[in-house]
């Protein structure tokens, strides 16, 4: 049965919508990280230790798994408000098999919502790629930092 017109446009509507809430959470979510790395990364010495480089990394790590998860979790609450899952379970994993572009099929959405599951794995696949590329920057300040207390003093 196609989606109406009307169906469409909520569809459409309600995955911009959150779209753009995911996309302001990752974004505060990454300040907030860097945040708390400058602060932590004092103090484990991550300037010159290759340990608090490391413990700062999977603090990163962590921290972006944590926001995917705020983000996997606001799909599965908007599933069930939809009426799409009675219990939380199935609809944090289908929320989780779709953000990360997996897919199984086992679970689906009722014709009138699957836009809405395709445009959450095009989100979830956009902000899994920031978040990469967020950790590549950070390993590659935290290699620039080993090969400068690497270097010796003159």
């Amino acid at each position: 049965m196609a989606t109406s017109l009307p169906g469409l446009a909520a569809n459409l509507g309600l995955a911009s919508l959150m779209v753009a809430f995911t996309v302001v959470v990752h974004f505060w979510g990454i300040i907030l990280l860097l945040q708390l790395m400058s602060r932590t990364g004092r103090r484990l010495n991550a300037h010159k230790s290759p340990t608090g480089q490391a413990m700062l990394l999977v603090l990163v790590v962590f921290g972006i798994f944590a926001l995917h998860t705020v983000e996997i979790w606001l799909y599965a609450v908007l599933y069930i408000a939809l009426g799409q899952f009675a219990a939380l379970e199935p609809a944090l994993y289908f929320s989780t098999v779709t953000f990360v572009a997996l897919g199984y099929g086992d679970l689906v959405l009722d014709s009138n919502w699957r836009l809405l599951g395709a445009i959450e794995a095009a989100n979830g696949v956009i902000l899994i790629a920031w978040s990469t590329a967020f950790l590549f920057a950070v390993t590659a300040r935290l290699r620039a930092l080993e090969h400068d207390w690497l270097k010796p003093r003159d």
